[in-house]
């Protein structure tokens, strides 16, 4: 526990890997995925593995945190001396989560809960969180940590590359992408997130060597000469491309101050399809903790 007594709480679409899970006592609350043999809670009862190896057979439905799960994170958190907590969760624009869980927060007695829906997912959220879990280690207050998170919110990009857009447009989740038909002609579409947390394409390009290529250069176009940032790489189900856009992403945009590898969790698994690579980029602006007089 930090000495301030703040615990960190997000969800299972931040994609955080384990070992910083435990590192920095991160309470991740896990969405459900709703299969033919029954229901299952992304990333405890099923693995995102598990989920890609069903999705040929079977496209399961997704569905909130239970109430139940989510108020008992929040008394765990309390039982362990927290006094006060940061909720920091996956977009709005694409689930009620965020919602959901600054609802339940309000309503815990004997805990103060802010709660900050990102309007971004997977990288977004997880570089989110994890800022914030260094500024607490640093001594950073509560009040401080709550006032600098939107403003880091606003100044971090994802872009994701996935083969298809048949699995978003089946969800459901398909946002403000415009369809096109690429199939043939080995168009892949890349996408991030608008302003309203939606889903939105931003690019095309003719191949995956291409659109890996072409996510970090953008990525990379976003960071001004001499500002601190955060870089994030993730993978869904394509382990050596992820090799192949970490090292460029180092490459094209060295001085980082962390670097964030993710896999994409069942959830947004089941959106995406197989084969997702991602890249992000999250600029630290000057002035977060103004010094006082």
């Amino acid at each position: 526990m930090n000495p301030q007594k703040i615990a960190l709480v997000t969800d299972s679409c931040a994609d955080i890997p384990a070992g910083l899970i435990k590192k920095y006592d991160i309470h991740v609350i896990p969405l459900r995925l709703l299969f033919s043999d029954g229901e299952y809670e992304d990333g405890i009862s099923i693995t995102a593995k598990e989920v890609y190896r069903r999705l040929p057979s079977e496209l399961p439905k997704t569905s909130l945190p239970s109430a139940v799960r989510i108020e008992e994170t929040f008394q765990d958190i309390r039982c362990k001396g927290y006094e006060k907590a940061i909720a920091i969760n996956f977009s709005g624009g694409l689930s009620g989560t965020a919602n959901m869980v600054r609802l339940l927060g309000e309503q815990c007695v004997g805990l103060e809960v802010a709660a900050f829906d990102t309007l971004s997912g997977s990288l977004g959220t997880g570089m989110t969180v994890l800022q914030a879990a260094r500024w607490l280690e640093e001594g950073r207050g509560f009040v401080e940590v709550c006032h600098a998170i939107p403003r880091i919110m606003h100044t971090t990009t994802v872009f994701f590359c996935i083969d298809t857009l048949e699995y978003l447009q089946k969800g459901g989740r398909i946002g403000l992408i415009t369809s096109f038909a690429g199939t043939l002609l080995n168009i892949k579409p890349i996408i991030s997130f608008a302003p309203s947390g939606e889903l939105v394409n931003v690019a095309k390009v003719r191949g995956r060597k291409l659109a890996i290529q072409k996510m970090v250069a953008m990525a990379a176009d976003l960071v001004p000469e001499g500002a601190a940032f955060n870089i994030a790489v993730a993978h869904g189900d394509s382990p050596a491309e992820f090799k192949e856009i970490r090292a460029l992403a180092k490459q094209s945009m060295p001085g980082y101050k962390s670097l964030f590898e993710g896999e994409i969790d069942g959830t947004l698994g089941v959106y995406t399809g197989p084969h997702l690579l991602g890249v992000g980029v999250q600029l630290l602006p000057d002035g977060l903790f103004p010094t006082s007089v």
